[in-house]
């Protein structure tokens, strides 16, 4: 069970940073990446792209489990992002900063030069960031519109968007949140947004605040429309039913012209406090999470008798597909409660007849009770059907989904969050239906169920990255796009030699913020309120 940490969230700025673009300037991103041993890195968040700048201010914050007793390793890199891939790999590396958690915490903020690499400065640029622990688990859940905002565009009417900061204890702003760029619009109504509460105005509802509301310009040099202040307590009358708006005030303006007014107005649509619940929060709330495996049986493995197959046992009795299983798998067993996984093949040809492939068999041809006793179960499971199966082929994803998500629908039903489903798919990646895989995933992003799945072997796992869709939201055949992020695609080559317990890391990472996001988009609370800690 995972312990009671501290959580720490990070703010983070740059300036003077090298600039790559031909003509502009780079479009920063910042990923936070902690050592999980050796010499690999596991990312456990980025912030926000911003587009021509080379002296950024993220308004995404990075959180970070603060253990007091381990030394935590962090890497920060800033990238310039020219494409939409979620992979760096292909993005201008603008420079780094290794520090440990506990530096960043002990100093509050603290500012480093950027390295290209040891030794070489990345030219004069520089990163701050900024600790600050997470106390609080309300949020507050704003929604603002404006009206006759000034025009700021030659030909056509401004882009506006909102920036709010809350005074530090120092006396300076510091940004909490950047809304979206209505484009072309006097009149703009910007989404609804929710921002931890610590963050927005560090839990103190008379904390001044400044919100600026600015002209975007793809350049990079916004225009000021114009200014207010206030503070938490005066935003919630809006929640009272009572009409909050403020006069955007533009200084230079208001200077030149005694009959100046203001330069539009910004009302407050609606203003909540909610509560945040964690992870933890709904599984000491009693959320029993259902462990459900699937393994690719398909041709395109190799024949399970030969060295080069995926699914060849080697002498210890062990292949990539056993190491994926037990290194996510015992993770996971220990959030169930029956510890009884139901666990699947797909792609093969079964005894006696070997007729047609089935794109879902039971793992122990049991197809009334699919459950096996733990992660020990499905392995032998495993073994013992193996040489009894003839790989076949096409490569199915979607029954299984199908599946897993008819059992989900009906748990979903109980309305009470008692229930959530992981399924992991074992795979070598070629997959033949993509299009029905798409549809079956955007159906279950409604759904309380989570997929992981593991490319296992060296094939090209392109399609694999397009399901997980980290850069660009996945869609169905018809277009319609995902309600929530629900896929994790890892590849098992990138964790063959790291420690068991980096590719845990690596694909449960999401799993909590997927719970938590599809309760809150359901709106049920934990079924049991945890004891406050």
């Amino acid at each position: 069970m995972a312990e009671c940490v501290t959580k720490v969230e990070l703010s983070v700025s740059c300036s003077d940073l090298l600039d790559k673009d031909a003509g502009s300037k780079s479009d920063p991103l910042c990923v936070l990446l902690q050592s999980s041993g050796a010499d690999s890195w596991t990312e456990l968040g980025r912030t926000e792209k911003l587009k021509n700048t080379s002296s950024p201010s993220f308004s995404q914050r990075l959180r970070v489990d603060y253990h007091f007793e381990t030394v935590q390793n962090l890497k920060l890199g800033v990238y310039d992002i020219d494409n939409s891939s979620a992979d760096l790999a292909d993005d201008d590396f603008l420079g780094g900063v290794e520090l440990t958690l506990g530096q960043i915490v002990s100093s509050k903020t603290l500012t480093r030069p950027l390295q290209l690499k040891k030794g070489k400065p990345a030219g004069k640029g520089s990163i701050t960031i900024t600790a600050e622990e997470i106390k609080d688990n309300r949020a507050i859940e704003l929604e603002f519109v404006a009206q006759n905002l000034d025009k700021k565009d030659t030909f056509g009417k401004s882009d506006p968007f909102l920036e709010f900061f809350k005074q530090g204890d120092d006396g300076k702003w510091q940004l909490v949140y950047r809304t979206e760029v209505v484009k072309n619009n006097l009149n703009p109504s910007w989404k609804k947004f929710s921002v931890p509460l610590q963050t927005f105005c560090s839990s103190d509802l008379d904390r001044p605040l400044k919100v600026d509301c600015s002209d975007h310009d793809s350049d990079g040099s916004h225009d000021l429309i114009g200014s207010f202040t206030t503070k938490v307590s005066e935003l919630q009358k809006a929640g009272q039913g009572s009409q909050v708006a403020f006069d955007c005030i533009h200084p230079e303006k208001q200077k030149k012209k005694k009959s100046y007014k203001n330069s539009g107005v910004v009302s407050v649509k609606s203003c909540k406090l909610l509560t945040q619940y964690t992870f933890l929060d709904y599984v000491m709330g009693g959320c029993q999470i259902n462990f459900t495996v699937g393994i690719d049986f398909t041709g395109s493995n190799g024949d399970p008798r030969s060295p080069n197959s995926l699914h060849y046992m080697s002498q210890e009795g062990t292949n990539q597909y056993l190491s994926a299983l037990w290194s996510v798998g015992h993770v996971v067993q220990d959030y169930d409660t029956d510890k009884l996984f139901p666990a699947f093949g797909f792609g093969a040809k079964l005894p006696p007849d070997y007729q047609a492939a089935h794109h879902e068999f039971a793992l122990n041809f049991n197809p009334t009770n699919p459950y096996c006793q733990g992660i020990q179960g499905i392995v032998e499971a495993y073994r013992m059907v193996l040489p009894q199966l003839r790989l076949s082929g096409p490569t199915n994803f979607s029954p299984i989904i199908n599946h897993v998500a008819s059992i989900a629908s009906q748990a979903a039903q109980s309305n009470s969050a008692s229930q959530y489903f992981v399924l992991l798919i074992l795979t070598d990646g070629e997959i033949t239906d993509f299009d029905q895989t798409r549809d079956a995933i955007v159906r279950a992003s409604r759904l309380p169920l989570s997929i992981i799945i593991v490319g296992v072997g060296p094939a090209d796992f392109k399609a694999m990255e397009l399901l997980d869709g980290d850069d660009g939201k996945l869609k169905s055949t018809v277009g319609e796009a995902v309600v929530r992020d629900i896929v994790q695609f890892v590849p098992f080559r990138q964790f063959k030699d790291a420690p068991q317990s980096s590719l845990a890391q690596s694909v449960l990472a999401e799993v909590p913020n997927q719970l938590v996001s599809y309760f809150k988009m359901r709106g049920l609370e934990p079924a049991k309120a945890a004891p406050k800690v």
